[in-house]
């Protein structure tokens, strides 16, 4: 940790407030080249010291463009978060509550005391938590605090989807067929839906992020969506308020960033294009679109400019529009902040936002004009989160990072992130790992060096998504560009079932494992280079092995020549050769005379090999012909029959309990909700079944596969 520098401990229980040496952490690490630039004038003097308002990654990222700009920062924080990074990172830091959000970071009273106490002049808000809260912004101004951000007046137009939409009509802005009123019951909810057309968006009016949407189809999904959309409001912005708008089928997500100062001057900085989504949350994005052309671009940005000027926006903001096949493209919703995804745009343009919304909440004007902002290259974003990809595309995983190493050896890769080896993945927040960023200057190298990243990317102690992220990446429809937010249920009817491979790369895996094996039988067998045990021995160079993939096994042959196997699987040969460093979880090889990265996560005495190769986990048995023959007669584990019960799929707390001892319950029905990371997800029946037994109950916090319900 940091050296620490001062310590301040009030005796009458406010938080303490520390303060550290700078963090030589590398959270918002670049390499080798400059996604963007802080072109700050030493002359332009803006603020001493910025309090963020905010954990995690966007605050390490905020705290390092005050470094190149020579302000001091304060990081407040949670006390299970008293050893982040970003708390490290910052000049002070602030405790304001316990985990719980609603106590913590979004607990008004204790960051506005921790402003006072620290003399901080400004607050940056990040994103998420307080970003987008009027009363917030508020109170700053009510203390003479900068906020960096729009001000009061655009917040709360844009936050309100119902006054943001009606808002964009008078600004000539396209806008989405639907309700502009507040929907008030799920009868209510079912006229409306009908006279609109199915199907229908349901969504918070106060929402972003995902939460509380729904698409109803029909009237019983429209009543299903109004009960967990407003749930799901509540629990994530204090307000259940919906609206309800025509969903448009396989839609594009292209949002168009805008910058504005307070002297009436407005640009857009390009579009990105997020259309990989999972429950309505971004997974991959880019800068520039591929669907995109000139024309439509420019017609975007100037609608969205001609918003931003209606409501006299200040700051860095994003207009979202929703863009179908004939590039006819609509008015989704207006985030009155920093997006998660700024740094696609800051690769392809130089800008460094963070700076440009200091500047703007100094009362400095724009540095550029329209004309003045370039698409320069490509940018691919993926969102590494620690989630399940197998389950429903991804369902929170917590734990600790037991090993942890980010790509920042490749060129032109960036890595925001405000985790480290030893950081822990908990249930209170969000479970996004990084944001892992490549640049080129096509979108092909771009692509190509996303790959690469991500197979270079080491995490260890959490599930994670990076193998639903290489798929997607490297699948024949997202390279071609033809995707929509409909691509993973498209791609994956049946759910993500990691890599599929191919004839030629199952024998390349199997190889690889044999290798391995041989390498570290071999490695056993010394200590320092000599023998373990000093008898006569007899260099072998040859070995017969039974190799099992799933239920597959494959007799294989493998020959040893310095660094270099030869291994026939099935009938093929297989060179495989690399230094084989047993130490490191990177395993770089050459396979048939193509370099390929692939990652050990495990070797274990029984022959048991975890290898993460094409970016999934592949769990491989490499034996002696003699082993594996004695192998067979092993008894096999009987599977748990999981008719007859239900377990929680992932980490979250009881929202509902909906049946009790004795209930029959119909295929379908549900038992019980979890809520995680603020959504709301309907555990149901697999069969119908008497209720035998509830081991839950509403409020309590429950781990991944604890038994809820059993069934008779």
């Amino acid at each position: 940790m940091a050296a620490l520098h001062r310590l301040s401990l009030l005796l009458d229980g406010l938080p303490l407030a520390v303060k550290f040496a700078p963090c030589q952490s590398r959270c918002c690490a670049v390499n080798s080249r400059a996604l963007y630039s802080t072109v700050s004038n030493p002359e332009e003097k803006t603020f001493e010291k910025i309090l963020i308002a905010n954990r995690g990654e966007i605050a390490c990222r905020v705290m390092k463009t005050c470094r190149k700009m020579g302000i001091q920062t304060v990081a407040v924080h949670s006390d299970v978060d008293s050893s982040a990074v970003h708390v490290k990172m910052a000049d002070e830091a602030v405790c304001v509550g316990p985990a719980p959000t609603n106590k913590s970071y979004l607990n008004m009273d204790a960051i506005m005391d921790a402003i006072r106490r620290t003399g901080a002049q400004a607050v940056h808000p990040g994103y998420g938590f307080l970003s987008e809260n009027k009363e917030f912004a508020k109170r700053l101004a009510a203390e003479g605090v900068t906020f960096i951000g729009p001000d009061t007046h655009a917040i709360q137009a844009m936050g309100d989807k119902i006054e943001s939409k009606l808002i964009a009509k008078a600004a000539k802005v396209n806008t989405i067929p639907g309700f502009d009123g507040v929907v008030k019951t799920a009868e209510d909810a079912v006229k409306i839906a009908q006279q609109i057309g199915y199907p229908v968006m349901i969504k918070a009016s106060a929402g972003g992020g995902g939460k509380g949407m729904r698409i109803a189809w029909n009237d019983e999904e429209t009543r299903e969506g109004f009960r967990f959309s407003s749930q799901e409001a509540a629990s994530s912005f204090g307000d259940d308020r919906l609206l309800i708008e025509k969903y448009i089928d396989n839609p594009r997500h292209i949002e168009i960033q805008v910058l504005a100062d307070k002297h009436g001057n407005a640009l857009w900085l390009n579009e990105r294009e997020c259309s990989i989504q999972r429950r309505n949350q971004k997974v991959v994005e880019e800068a520039p679109s591929t669907f995109l052309d000139p024309d439509t671009r420019r017609a975007m940005g100037e609608q969205a400019v001609q918003l931003a000027k209606a409501v006299k926006y200040s700051s860095a903001g994003t207009v979202e529009f929703l863009v179908d096949s004939k590039k006819n493209f609509y008015f989704l919703e207006m985030n009155t902040r920093l997006q998660v995804e700024h740094p696609i745009t800051e690769c392809i343009t130089g800008l460094d936002l963070v700076e440009q919304m200091i500047r703007v909440a100094k009362g400095y004007q724009l540095q550029h004009a329209q004309k003045d902002i370039p698409i320069n290259g490509w940018a691919i974003e993926s969102r590494v989160y620690a989630e399940d990809p197998y389950k429903s595309f991804g369902l929170p995983s917590i734990g600790r990072l037991s090993q942890y190493h980010e790509p920042l050896d490749l060129s032109d890769v960036r890595v925001d992130s405000g985790i480290e080896e030893g950081s822990d993945i908990s249930i209170y927040y969000d479970p996004m790992i990084s944001k892992l960023v490549t640049y080129g200057a096509t979108r092909a190298e771009a692509l190509a060096r996303m790959e690469d990243a991500l197979d270079n990317y080491v995490i260890r102690g959490v599930t994670h998504n990076i193998p639903l992220l290489r798929e997607i990446i490297t699948h024949p429809r997202f390279v071609s560009g033809d995707i929509s937010t409909n691509f993973l249920p498209e791609v994956y009817p049946d759910g993500f079932k990691g890599h599929q491979l191919d004839a030629g790369e199952r024998r390349e895996l199997l190889a690889s494992a044999a290798a391995l094996y041989i390498t570290s039988q071999l490695r056993s067998q010394k200590i320092l280079g000599n023998l373990r045990v000093s008898l006569a021995h007899v260099e072998c160079s040859c070995w017969q092995l039974c190799v099992e993939l799933g239920d597959g096994h494959h007799d294989v042959d493998i020959t040893k020549a310095g660094n270099t196997y030869t291994v026939e699987v099935d009938g093929e040969k297989v060179e495989v050769s690399g230094q084989w460093n047993l130490a490191s979880p990177l395993l770089p090889l050459t396979i048939n005379g193509t370099e390929k990265m692939l990652q050990c996560l495990s070797r274990e005495a029984s022959g048991l090999i975890v290898l993460q190769y094409m970016g999934t986990l592949f769990k491989v048995r490499v034996l002696s012909k003699r082993a594996s023959e004695l192998n067979s007669y092993m008894p096999e584990k009987v599977a748990e029959d999981t008719s007859s019960i239900l377990r929680s799929p992932m980490p979250g707390t009881v929202v509902a309990v909906s049946v009790k001892p004795g209930d029959t319950v119909a295929e379908g029905q549900e038992i019980c909700v979890i809520e995680a990371m603020k959504m709301q997800n309907s555990l149901t029946a697999v069969r119908q079944a008497k209720v035998k037994c509830v081991h839950c109950k509403p409020g309590e916090t429950v781990g991944e596969g604890d038994l809820l319900v059993e069934l008779e």
